[in-house]
């Protein structure tokens, strides 16, 4: 890949596409927790594996189950399904 500069434009939620070829040269995947850090006025975003101890916000804590849930075997993630599903029924019942 040639370092060159790649523009994009943000849309109305403030979301912006990754290209491919810079998700593949730093090994970005779908599902993968990234840090976003605003520095100098400027933004970054950074693949990470973990994310920082202590961070229990909400979207810290989606990251990290959503990528669990990536590396688990599919057994596993039917069996957790299922009993996500039995527990939203619980609790639309009550």
């Amino acid at each position: 890949m040639k370092n060159r500069p790649i523009y994009k434009l943000m849309d109305g939620k403030g979301r912006v596409l990754i290209p491919k070829e810079l998700r593949t040269a730093s090994g970005m995947d779908y599902g993968d927790i990234v840090r976003l850090e605003l520095a100098n006025g400027r933004v970054s975003v950074q693949k990470v594996d973990i994310i920082e101890i202590g961070d229990q916000s909400p979207e810290a804590v989606e990251a990290y189950v959503r990528a669990a849930f990536k590396t688990m075997p599919d057994n596993t993630r039917l069996s957790l399904i299922s009993d996500l599903t039995a527990l939203l029924q619980q609790k639309k019942e009550g």
